[in-house]
């Protein structure tokens, strides 16, 4: 009887142990997950939120209804997705206000999601409007605005500045192309987000559909 109690306490034993192991290794796991959440989130907060160029010009290809203005965002490969997306959309959001605000969703979350994809980023959702946003990238987008580098000069290292200046010109060489001319439009946005990499501190920017 007393060999049955001790082998039956050294199962129990054995158990919490496995339990213990197992409630340590989920809880690293969901921190992993959050540490990994919010540096995706705060690395890419421009391109997926709703105060971002994507939705933008989004809301702009809606208005105009041109999906050309927003293939520029995208893979040629991945036209045609965004292409059906567009004209469902387009067909869908007449019906009703509700219908309106889905079909638009639809739309915008279909736009980020495969423009996240081309980068080799996972999808996280297209964040609200508000989201905050580092202070470099607001500062870049107002240099664009500005054509100047004003709003940047104080935020950057001035041996940095040379490179930033650079990248940055390029985007005000491009930055006037045709909405239905799309390879000119994709051109523009490969200069404008290795600007963007570098104004957040990557050395070596990034294209934008080299993934």
């Amino acid at each position: 009887m007393k060999t049955r109690i001790k082998i039956k306490s050294e199962e129990n034993s054995m158990s919490q142990k496995k339990i213990n192991k197992v409630l340590r290794f989920s809880l690293l796991s969901l921190l992993l997950f959050s540490v990994l959440f919010v540096s995706s989130t705060v690395a890419f907060a421009h391109c997926d939120t709703m105060d971002g160029p994507v939705i933008a010009d989004a809301k702009k290809a809606i208005t105009e209804n041109n999906v050309n203005y927003v293939l520029k965002w995208v893979r040629t490969q991945d036209e045609a997705e965004i292409k059906e997306a567009f004209n469902l959309s387009m067909k869908v959001r007449v019906l009703s206000p509700e219908a309106k605000e889905l079909s638009d969703k639809y739309f915008f979350e279909t736009l980020v999601r495969v423009h996240r994809n081309g980068e080799g980023v996972p999808f996280t959702g297209v964040k609200p409007s508000g989201t905050p946003i580092d202070e470099k990238i607001l500062a870049a987008d107002k240099s664009i605005e500005l054509r100047n580098l004003s709003p940047l000069k104080d935020l950057m290292p001035k041996d940095k500045m040379p490179e930033l200046t650079k990248r940055f010109n390029k985007v005000m060489s491009l930055r006037n192309f045709n909405v239905n001319n799309v390879e000119a439009g994709r051109k523009y946005i490969e200069a404008y987000v290795q600007f963007f990499h570098f104004a957040e501190g990557e050395e070596e920017g990034h294209d934008a559909h080299a993934h």
